[in-house]
């Protein structure tokens, strides 16, 4: 990561991202958030710059985002920040904390983020603009979509598929081989033991789709 990176976003999800860049020795150039009362004060040694237009200060030649808006559900809004930025020119850093076990030939799109302790084995492609959360794992060959937050903990074997903009909760489990739909909601501690259509939500042992 040799260009300076400019973090979208103040919030919680932030701060585990500028950890994992210093970590990998990368250089902060500083945060920018909407709430414009945060200028001038600092997360974790980062300054906060102002709010998002700041940005615009930069060439896109120059800098590379880091896309700082976790989520709790869909990931609307990260990919409406993403896109945002993306149809201006800039391009967004792909952020590995260094604690992160990375299979040779895995394929990690534009903007993805692999946080500490996560496990992803061969044959595995994760979309643009991804969340792989803390100690999430996995394994060979599944594909995740554009634009998904597998949050902390989830455990996806083999062969899994995730649609885009879709969300897998805290602790969640899926099993080999499955198909979890585009813009789903799989809740935290659900364990999915069989395919998922586009837009559902799940949850529970087995998972089952709520209202």
């Amino acid at each position: 990561m040799s260009l300076p990176v400019i973090i979208l976003g103040a919030g919680g999800h932030a701060k585990v991202l500028i950890d994992a860049l210093l970590s990998a020795s990368a250089t902060i150039a500083g945060i920018v958030d909407p709430n414009l009362a945060l200028a001038g004060t600092d997360i974790l040694g980062v300054p906060l710059l102002g709010g998002d237009n700041v940005v615009y200060e930069y060439p896109p030649s120059e800098i590379r985002l880091v896309n700082g808006l976790g989520s709790v559900g869909l990931s609307v809004n990260r990919q409406q920040l993403f896109e945002k930025f993306k149809v201006t020119g800039y391009k967004f850093a792909t952020v590995i904390h260094p604690s992160a076990v990375i299979a040779s030939g895995v394929v990690l799109g534009e903007g993805a983020q692999v946080m500490a302790g996560v496990v992803i084995q061969p044959g595995s492609h994760i979309g643009n603009n991804c969340i792989i959360n803390t100690r999430a794992s996995a394994d060979h060959d599944c594909i995740i979509g554009d634009h998904v937050h597998i949050a902390p903990g989830v455990t996806m074997s083999g062969g899994v598929t995730v649609g885009t903009c879709s969300h897998i909760g805290t602790g969640a489990t899926v099993i080999q081989g499955l198909s979890i739909g585009n813009g789903c909601l799989v809740a935290a501690g659900a364990v999915v033991t069989k395919n998922i259509i586009d837009g559902a939500m799940v949850r529970g042992v087995p998972a089952r789709e709520f209202a």
